[in-house]
């Protein structure tokens, strides 16, 4: 041990005389230089920045938008039928996303007037044009939240609130989760109320099937066709899509 300790000291030592000729052999990218100027390096961060909302676009889209209710909705649609993936996930997907587009419509028109294009036009900083178009996101998450699932994220992340809390004591990180849970509980209780003609037709197949001794057919391949006429009869495309998109207002 008596001689392990001098010989780390040595070897510290010679690390520490040898850092700046090895900081000064690293070699450096092309076009690439240490810049002075506060204005590039805020630039060049804002870009990185950019660069990292367009990556969490997706996510931002299904977390804060009215897509997360109509995509499980609509999915629900095409399970309660059982024509397994008819629609296809990429008709689904796009009719959701055309959906959400239109719901958001208002809201998207707020943060372009008021956020975006002030903040293209040199009329408002960075951070004001966050603060600008955070707020019609919050407010239309707030239209949709319930206030049991807002109390729940607050007293899992122990924020302090004021007696009387009113919707700008809310912090965003608590409010999007909360928006998450009150969407799905929304999107369950419509795809619960889609379900049951569709169950109450296989109910009805099933008990004929069984009292008529026709044990081996399958009752979903009798049962599928009348789903189909039945949910072609009531126009169930024109009432799901009106109420998903009525269900927002």
């Amino acid at each position: 041990m008596k001689r392990i300790l001098p010989a780390l000291a040595i070897l510290a030592a010679l690390l520490v005389f040898a850092a700046p000729a090895h900081a000064q052999a690293i070699p450096t990218l092309p076009g690439v230089e240490r810049s002075d100027d506060p204005e590039k390096v805020v630039t060049t961060l804002e870009v990185i920045l950019l660069l990292t909302v367009l990556t969490l676009a997706p996510s931002i889209l299904v977390l804060t938008t009215a897509f997360t209710r109509i995509v499980i909705v609509l999915s629900f649609v095409r399970r309660s039928l059982g024509t397994q993936d008819l629609p296809p996930n990429q008709v689904l997907i796009g009719l959701s996303l055309i959906l959400t587009f239109m719901v958001m419509a208002p809201t998207f028109r707020e943060i372009k007037e008021h956020a975006l294009v002030p903040y293209m036009d040199n009329r408002i900083t960075q951070k004001q044009a966050w603060k600008e178009g955070i707020e019609p996101m919050r407010k239309f998450m707030f239209g949709q939240t319930r206030r049991k699932d807002i109390k729940l994220f607050l007293d899992i992340t122990k924020t302090p609130v004021p007696a009387e809390v009113k919707n700008q004591d809310i912090p965003t990180e608590v409010l999007v989760p909360a928006f998450v849970i009150s969407e799905l509980r929304r999107a369950f209780i419509m795809g619960f109320a889609i379900f049951l003609p569709f169950l109450v037709i296989d109910l009805v197949v099933s008990t004929t099937l069984i009292s008529m001794g026709m044990l081996v057919l399958p009752p979903v391949l009798i049962s599928l066709p009348f789903k189909i006429l039945l949910f072609i009869l009531v126009d169930g495309w024109h009432l799901t899509v009106g109420s998903l998109v009525t269900s927002f207002y």
